[in-house]
């Protein structure tokens, strides 16, 4: 067994696996004295020098003189030792120079199978050490192969760490191949009897907030807070988001310039839809932010129970329940109470009072905004209504058709249609819109459909978008 193929093989494996000189010579020596232990017995004594500059390894064997021997991997018999010197004396310790060569085939394969053990230790010890503290972080990499459902992936940055995105992990949406770029973030760092497994998520909702404290520099320097999200995978996010600076707009940092961040957030996510609202101490404040696009009415809460009952106008009914109960799902997912919502017409054949649709003004002021790209407009007539500094519904509720057409690039019919949308998201309850909501499928459901289609988050109703 050459020694200087040994060290240099060695020194290859630390450039590979990031080991120091020091922790390289550190598993030659418990290699060789794996490899003694197999010739000389559990208990073998041995110094070893190993001379970097050439390449040499010195192995010297000690063993103790005795009268009787009772342990001959480490002990020698006086009679014995003497046959080499006979100035030995009980006491004495007898050293043996041991040459390479002069190791068999079995402890050889113990000199190889030690050092395999301690490199993979120290792998497996590195991952816990670099990981552990990293949950919650976006990691990179490609895919490596799909197997049983499951993603193995490949990092970019620890090629030698065991990760994989389960099933259950995964966005039943998306697609991937062998050989694809993949991000997703660490959820938790499983032990297993191989050592440490990272698993990986593009289905939490840990995934959407390292998605946007990438994208948004306000929340990786903690200016902007997500405050909570809520996620139907595939299908749409809500997410609450507060700032610590007073002159920073929480939302309109995340929309980015002409909506550039949160549209790298939708396109790594798949496009799912995402709702941005303004977190709120209050709940009641807060429930009306979360039921965003819709307007409502009016909600009233009750702390015992963690239940707010939000009743909506007519048109806005579809609109708050959302597609299959998915709005108002959402929505109660983010503040953490129940909604039970009803559409006016449900809420007043019960009833309640008039007077809850009486002060109009003072809950338009509490009226959740939501972002214009939330309403179907053209991507030109979006570009030109942010060039002139409308980016929100609340920016262009109060303009006229005439306000429009003095905005570059909005042609007549764009003016129109954006009054018309105005129009219908803002008009006060009456026969004409009772006639409407009809026509859109919300007026011919049976009384208390909408509130048990809320709490139950289930409902055919389509979404008014």
């Amino acid at each position: 067994m050459n020694t200087g193929r040994t060290v240099a093989a060695l020194r290859d494996v630390a450039s590979t696996k990031n080991l120091s000189r020091d922790e390289v010579n550190e598993l030659l020596m418990d290699g060789i004295l794996a490899g003694l232990a197999r010739i000389y017995g559990p208990n073998v004594q041995a110094e070893i020098q190993i001379d970097e500059t050439a390449g040499d390894v010195e192995i010297t064997v000690l063993r103790r003189v005795v009268e009787m021997v009772e342990d001959s991997s480490c002990e020698i018999s006086l009679e014995e030792a003497r046959w080499d010197d006979d100035s030995f004396e009980v006491g004495d310790v007898m050293e043996i120079p041991i040459d390479f060569a002069q190791f068999g085939r079995n402890a050889v394969m113990a000199v190889k199978q030690r050092i395999v053990q301690r490199v993979r230790e120290g792998e497996r010890q590195r991952i816990r050490e670099e990981f552990t503290d990293r949950v919650g972080e976006l990691l990179s990499g490609e895919v490596q192969q799909i197997e049983r459902g499951k993603i193995v992936v490949m990092l970019n940055r620890s090629r030698d760490a065991e990760a994989i995105i389960p099933w259950k992990e995964q966005n039943p949406r998306e697609r991937f191949r062998q050989g694809d770029p993949i991000r997703a973030v660490l959820k938790k760092v499983e032990e297993t009897p191989k050592g440490p497994r990272l698993i990986l998520s593009r289905a939490d909702t840990l995934f959407v907030a390292a998605l946007f404290k990438l994208e948004v520099p306000e929340i990786y320097q903690g200016i902007v807070e997500i405050r909570e999200i809520a996620r139907e995978v595939g299908g749409r996010i809500k997410i609450a988001v507060l700032s610590r600076d007073d002159s920073i707009d929480p939302v309109g940092a995340c929309v980015g310039l002409k909506g550039s961040r949160v549209q790298a957030v939708v396109s790594e996510l798949g496009g799912e839809r995402i709702d941005i609202v303004p977190w709120h101490p209050g709940t009641e404040v807060f429930a009306r932010r979360a039921l965003a696009p819709a307007r409502v009415a009016k909600v009233i809460s009750s702390p015992d129970r963690q239940v707010i009952t939000a009743i909506v106008d007519e048109d806005q009914l579809s609109l708050a329940i959302g597609r299959n109960g998915q709005n108002v799902r959402l929505a109660s997912q983010l503040i953490g109470w129940q909604i039970d919502l009803y559409g006016s017409r449900e809420w007043l054949e019960k009833g309640a009072d008039l007077s809850l649709f009486g002060d109009r003004d003072e809950e338009q002021l509490e009226m959740a905004d939501f972002p214009l790209r939330e309403l179907d407009l053209a991507e030109a007539t979006l570009a030109a209504l942010e060039a002139a500094g409308y980016n929100t519904f609340l920016d262009i509720i109060d303009l006229e058709r005439g306000d429009f057409l003095r905005i570059e690039g909005l042609s007549e019919e764009e003016a129109d249609r954006l009054v018309s949308i105005i129009d219908e998201l803002t008009v006060v309850e009456g026969d004409t819109q009772a006639e409407e909501a009809d026509q859109a499928g919300t007026g011919n459901e049976p009384a208390g459909a909408s509130r048990e289609e809320a709490s139950a988050g289930s409902s055919d109703t389509p979404e008014a978008e």
